[in-house]
């Protein structure tokens, strides 16, 4: 089990890194625009590739565990979902 855990850990770093490295990429571009050395578009694109697939990644696994955890609205789930969870009755 605690393998489990430590390999979900390390497979979460991995889209994460690729998103951190992405912003940096991006980030230099800019500033070395500013300073007049020219945009490169290729290695902007690609850091926002890398920025947003691992935004996209970390943002899926989110929403998928609070899902189903029952921690979201109803009207982001789908409506399959949506029927077969029903209220409950119990005294909150």
């Amino acid at each position: 089990m605690v393998y489990q855990r430590l390999l979900a850990i390390l497979l979460l770093c991995i889209p994460g890194a690729a998103g951190i490295y992405g912003w940096n990429l991006m980030k230099d571009i800019i500033f070395e625009a500013m300073a007049g050395e020219g945009f490169h578009w290729l290695h902007f694109l690609g850091g926002l590739v890398l920025f947003l697939g691992g935004l996209a990644f970390l943002a899926g696994f989110w929403f998928y565990r609070d899902a189903k955890n029952n921690y979201i609205q109803p009207m982001f789930l789908s409506k399959k979902k949506r029927q077969r969870k029903k209220p409950s009755k119990g005294n909150h």
